[in-house]
């Protein structure tokens, strides 16, 4: 774990790079965040789960709010008080994670099956 304290980037660089790397997320009230829309209770709890997986791997903390079918993760790096290079990375992490489609990409997974709600959890953009 690095003791190096980030700065945090100034709010219109924070607001250009979202726009052009993580075009789901928005800068509001200090956090970058994305609302996760799901399909049912199931599919929150395992955004949830995943999310907190790759915080916890990457020893950098969210916020998050949680609903039956949707979830709103929040970062920002709290030493910093701002919008560091930390989020961006879990962010595109999270983003590429929660935002899988093993189905669409061909190959031997295929990805859960799309005409059959039971089955269905994350409400992909």
């Amino acid at each position: 774990m690095s003791d190096e304290k980030e700065q945090p980037l100034a709010e219109d660089v924070v607001e250009r790079r979202l726009r052009e790397e993580l075009p789901k997320w928005a800068l509001k009230d200090g956090w970058i965040r994305r609302k996760y829309k799901t399909s049912s209770w199931k599919g929150t709890l395992m955004v949830v789960n995943t999310v907190g997986h790759l915080a916890e791997a990457a020893w950098h903390h969210p916020d998050m709010t949680v609903s039956y079918a949707w979830v709103e993760v929040r970062l920002m790096t709290h030493s910093a008080k701002g919008i560091t290079e930390k989020d961006f990375q879990l962010a595109r992490k999270i983003e590429e994670v929660v935002q899988w489609q093993p189905g669409a990409e061909g190959g031997a997974l295929e990805g859960t099956p799309r005409d059959d709600l039971r089955f269905s959890y994350v409400k992909y953009d």
